[in-house]
C-alpha cells in the first residue's frame, strides 16, 4: 500500500508580493531529507526566500521547475513518508502500454495542477512560452508576447511581473515596445551577456520609478563628527562590555534622524492620491548591501529605540543580508530611509527615493578638512550629508531645516540625550 505524501508549498511572501520565481532546487527527486531541511530557494521581488521539508522523507517528485512563477499555496513537490524509493520527478512514457486516443494524446504530461490553469500560452519573443499566470494576466489585458520582448524568467520567459510592469509603462510604451527589435546585438570580443536576476530588476524599476513620480530634489549640508568620535571613543570599551556590541556612528544618526522627523513630520510622511498620510511612529529603512542587490530591512518603531538596541538590530540586518537569510516581513513598511555610501568610501551623492517614503538621507565618508573655527583654521573630521525629499509634499525650507536638525544633532550629541 502506498503512503500518502507530504506536498511541498509555496509560502505566503509577504506584503504586496504575489509571485515568486523558483531560483535553485537544493535536493532532487529521491533524496533523502529531514522535517526543516531547506529544499528550495525562491526568489521573489525583495528577498530570496528559502522553503523547508514539512516533514522528513524523501523527495517523491518535483511540480515546479527552476525558473517557474509561483504563487502562495502552488504545489512545488511531494515528499514520500519514510524512506521508500521515490517515484520519478516526471512520469515517463510507457512504451509497453497500448497508445492512447488521439484526443488524450494532445494533451501535454502534467504534474498535478499547481496553479488555476489560465488561457493557453503564447511563445514569447526568445520563443518560450510565457509562465501561465503572466499567460492569463496577458489574454485578459489583450497583450501580445511580441509586445512585451524577452521576459525576466529563466530562458527569458515572460513572468507575470513582465506583464505588469509593461501595463505601467506610459500610453506610449506600447508602440515603442513593438518597435523594438526581437533580435538582440551580436556580442563583441570581451563582452558577456548575463541575465539580470528578479531582485536587480525590481530594484531597477523602482528607482526610476521614483524618478518618474515624485518631485525630487536633494539638499546637502556638512557635519563636524569631532565630538562624536570623542563620545565613541571614551565610551567605545564600557559600551560593548556592558551591551555586546560595538558603538558605531548610525546609531548617531538614527537618533538624530527620528528627532528632526518629530520636528518635522512632512519628511515621515506619503502621498497616496490626492491625500497626505502622516504617521506617528518612524519605521526607520536602512540600506544595507546583498549578495544580490541593495536590501532595505527596517527598523520598526526606531523612535522607542537605545543606541544599544539600534546597534544590536543593524549588526544583525547587516550579517543576514550578507547570508541572505532576511525575511519579507523585514523589508515591508519603512517610513524613512538611510543609506551609508561611506562604508564604500563615497565622499558625497544623491541618495535616491525608496517609493512611498517622502526622504532618505545619504552618509559619506569621515574625511579630514580645514575649517574655519573661531577665526582660525583648523583640521577637523567632516562628513557630508544629503537629503533627497519629495518636493510635492516637502518643502524646501522643510528639508534644509531638518538636514541642519540632523547635523546640530551629531554635532553635539548631548542634544539627542535631552531630547532637545
Amino acid at each position: 500500500m502506498r503512503t500518502m505524501a507530504t506536498e511541498i508549498l509555496v509560502p505566503t511572501l509577504g506584503e504586496s508580493v504575489s509571485t515568486a520565481t523558483v531560483a535553485r532546487w537544493l535536493k532532487k527527486a529521491g533524496e533523502a531529507v529531514k522535517a526543516d531541511e531547506p529544499l528550495v530557494e525562491l526568489e521573489t521581488d525583495k528577498v530570496t526566500v528559502e522553503v523547508n521539508a514539512p516533514a522528513a522523507g524523501v523527495i517523491e517528485s518535483i511540480a515546479a521547475d527552476e525558473g517557474a512563477e509561483v504563487e502562495p499555496g502552488a504545489v512545488l513537490g511531494s515528499i514520500a513518508a519514510g524512506g521508500a524509493a521515490a517515484a520519478p520527478a516526471r512520469p515517463q512514457p510507457q512504451t509497453s502500454e497500448p497508445a492512447p486516443a488521439p484526443a488524450a494524446a494532445a494533451q501535454p504530461k502534467v504534474e498535478p495542477p499547481r496553479q488555476p490553469q489560465g488561457p493557453v500560452a503564447v511563445p514569447g519573443a526568445a520563443g518560450h512560452a510565457p509562465l501561465p499566470a503572466a499567460a492569463k494576466l496577458m489574454a485578459e489585458r489583450g497583450v501580445g508576447a511580441e509586445q512585451i520582448g524577452e521576459g525576466s524568467a529563466k530562458d527569458g520567459r515572460i513572468a507575470k511581473g513582465d506583464v505588469l510592469d509593461f501595463l505601467s509603462r506610459p500610453a506610449a510604451a506600447p508602440a515603442a515596445a513593438a518597435a523594438k527589435p526581437a533580435t538582440q546585438r551580436a556580442l563583441d570580443e570581451g563582452e558577456e551577456r548575463v541575465k539580470m536576476t528578479r531582485l536587480r530588476v525590481t530594484i531597477a524599476r523602482r528607482l526610476k520609478e521614483a524618478q518618474n513620480t515624485a518631485a525630487m530634489l536633494t539638499t546637502f549640508n556638512e557635519v563636524d563628527m569631532g565630538a562624536a568620535m570623542a563620545l565613541r571613543s571614551e565610551y567605545r570599551d564600557v559600551f560593548e562590555k556592558r551591551h555586546g556590541v560595538r558603538l558605531g556612528f548610525m546609531s548617531f544618526f538614527v537618533k538624530a534622524c527620528v528627532a528632526a522627523l518629530k520636528e518635522f513630520p512632512a519628511v515621515n510622511a506619503e502621498i497616496e492620491g490626492d491625500q497626505v498620510i502622516y504617521k506617528h511612529f518612524v519605521h526607520m529603512g536602512i540600506a544595507v548591501g546583498g549578495p544580490n542587490g541593495l536590501v532595505v530591512p527596517v527598523l520598526r518603531n526606531a523612535d522607542r529605540m537605545g543606541f544599544a538596541e539600534i546597534e544590536k538590530t543593524i549588526g544583525n540586518f547587516g550579517k543576514r543580508a550578507r547570508d541572505g537569510q532576511l525575511k519579507l516581513e523585514e523589508l515591508a513598511g519603512g517610513s524613512f530611509t538611510i543609506t551609508n555610501g561611506g562604508i564604500y568610501g563615497s565622499l558625497m551623492s544623491t541618495p535616491i527615493l525608496n517609493p512611498p517614503q517622502s526622504g532618505i538621507l545619504g552618509m559619506h565618508k569621515i574625511q579630514e578638512r580645514p575649517m574655519a573655527i573661531g577665526g582660525k583654521v583648523e583640521i577637523r573630521p567632516m562628513m557630508y550629508i544629503a537629503l533627497s525629499y519629495d518636493h510635492r509634499i516637502v518643502d524646501g525650507k522643510e528639508a534644509v531645516s531638518f538636514l541642519v536638525r540632523v547635523k546640530e544633532s551629531v554635532e553635539d550629541p548631548r542634544r539627542l540625550m535631552l531630547d532637545i
